[in-house]
């Protein structure tokens, strides 16, 4: 098999110059050009970038935010007002800005009352109170509200023509929507009174503990 000439006497031209080097100092450059040495340059590193891992996403034991749990709203004293319209008994409720939707099944609670004290003791939690939630007083007959399985609501406040008005808004931050009513199972007697007495309460069926 043939050997080539080790050039020592020769030259070369130089693909960027032009100019005649000797053919032993010549050096091959990344893109296939034949250059003298001290004409060469090496690869620009933007032509060949690393390759870049994505950014890591997921936590190590990580402590997320609960889902949110319907809780209790306070309302106002008196929230209540006994409706009569065509023989049937409605009952509105005020709850300011309380954001339900028509259909939401609602349930009233009276005031917190203590049942059984705590025994007492060093532990913080046997110094608590046992508390339950007091009835609705009735008013104007209407004796339902402490149904425990909750009304189906519709919005806005009706009157005793059945006219009803504020179940809709067109800006929920400044007009929101303030009153919500149920069909009631009582018969009252007069219409249009107010009842309910002080620290009542509108939530769920059943209450969730939260950040449990």
């Amino acid at each position: 098999m043939g050997k080539y000439a080790s050039g020592k006497r020769s030259l070369a031209i130089s693909d960027r110059s032009g100019m005649a080097y000797p053919y032993t100092e010549m050096v091959r450059e990344w893109n296939g050009s034949l250059v003298h040495k001290s004409e060469y340059e090496p690869k620009q590193p933007q032509l060949e970038p690393k390759p870049a891992g994505s950014d890591p996403q997921a936590l190590y034991n990580p402590r997320p935010q609960p889902a949110s749990k319907t809780s209790l709203i306070l309302l106002s004293n008196n929230p209540f007002e006994s409706v009569i319209y065509a023989g049937t008994t409605y009952v509105n409720v005020f709850s300011l800005d309380h954001q339900r939707s028509a259909g939401d099944v609602v349930r009233f609670r009276g005031p917190p009352v203590v049942t059984t004290a705590g025994p007492g003791g060093v532990n913080e939690d046997d110094l608590k109170n046992l508390q339950a939630f007091g009835n609705i007083p009735t008013f104007d007959n209407v004796s339902d509200l402490n149904n425990t399985s909750g009304f189906t609501i519709a919005l806005g406040q009706i009157d005793s023509g059945g006219n009803v008005t504020g179940a809709t808004t067109t800006d929920a931050l400044t007009t929101p929507i303030n009153y919500f009513y149920i069909t009631s199972t009582s018969n009252a007697t007069t219409g249009n009174v107010k009842g309910g007495g002080a620290n009542c309460s509108a939530g769920p069926v059943t209450l969730g503990v939260v950040n449990g």
